[in-house]
């Protein structure tokens, strides 16, 4: 049986930790060696580590950064940002990191899915999917560049697309909901795990560990990811990282149990 996990997720930009808003407005927030460490220290059940600039400006994975990250991190650790081949993936992947997420090169050709699970198993390939709601008509689509670049892709049945090409793993990350502290987008989460069979990652909108609770006891998710929640606290936003103690997550994960 597989456990919910609450997972933090860091944006990197000019190897700095930062945060957005909608995709916009990067604040730097820290360094994002010392935002690891701290995560151990609080036993993290995972961490997502995004370069957010990589695919957007047509560079390679910084490498030596994600060794850096890897070396420190002792708890199971996902990076995407500029991910467009096999040989990076495995490359990565040996650097110490469990999971490597793909969006861009995903999205632009699906085969690329096939042919990293056939190399190092679905369990190791995440697709993100970055969604975000039309100004007319409310229906939602895949951007991609940093939320740049509207694809027109639906993302519930693009979502199949990937399950079916080799991703383990989705992440649905709302821009419309990004940084805003407000609460995740249940229907688009709900809508997605309607048409997968694959673990489900909700990103964009908890502002408090009762979003996450939600989150978890409406849906049922396998992940529950959030960025400003663990790197800001209280109404004025102040940089402190931050996660929930032991008893508090007990709480959490028993709410979608019950």
């Amino acid at each position: 049986m597989l456990y919910p996990r609450i997972i933090p997720v860091l944006l990197v930009k000019n190897k700095g930790l930062v945060k957005t808003v909608k995709f916009k407005e990067p604040k730097y927030v820290g360094d994002p060696i010392n935002a690891v460490k701290i995560f151990n220290e609080k036993e993290a059940d995972e961490l997502v580590v995004l370069d957010i600039d990589a695919s957007h400006e047509g560079r390679e994975p910084d490498y030596k950064m994600i060794e850096h990250l890897a070396s420190e991190c002792r708890m199971p650790l996902c990076y995407g940002g500029g991910v467009t081949s096999v040989d990076q993936v495995t490359k990565i992947l040996g650097l110490g990191v469990e999971k490597v997420a793909l969006s861009s090169a995903a999205i632009k050709s699906p085969k690329i899915l096939t042919e990293i699970a056939e190399q190092v198993g679905k369990q190791s390939v995440v697709v993100v999917l970055d969604v975000k709601k039309a100004f007319f008509g409310g229906k939602y689509e895949i951007y991609i560049n940093n939320g740049k670049e509207n694809t027109k892709l639906c993302p519930f049945e693009f979502s199949k697309i990937v399950e079916q090409k080799g991703a383990g793993e989705v992440v649905i990350n709302s821009i419309d909901n990004d940084g805003v502290m407000k609460g995740y987008d249940f229907k688009l989460i709900n809508k997605v795990r309607e048409h997968v069979n694959i673990p489900v990652t909700a990103l964009g909108g908890a502002g408090s560990l009762d979003d996450i609770s939600a989150l978890i006891s409406k849906e049922r998710i396998i992940g529950a990811a959030a960025g400003s929640l663990f790197v800001f606290k209280g109404k004025y936003r102040a940089v402190l990282i931050n996660y929930p103690n032991q008893s508090d997550k007990d709480e959490i994960i028993m709410s979608g149990k019950e």
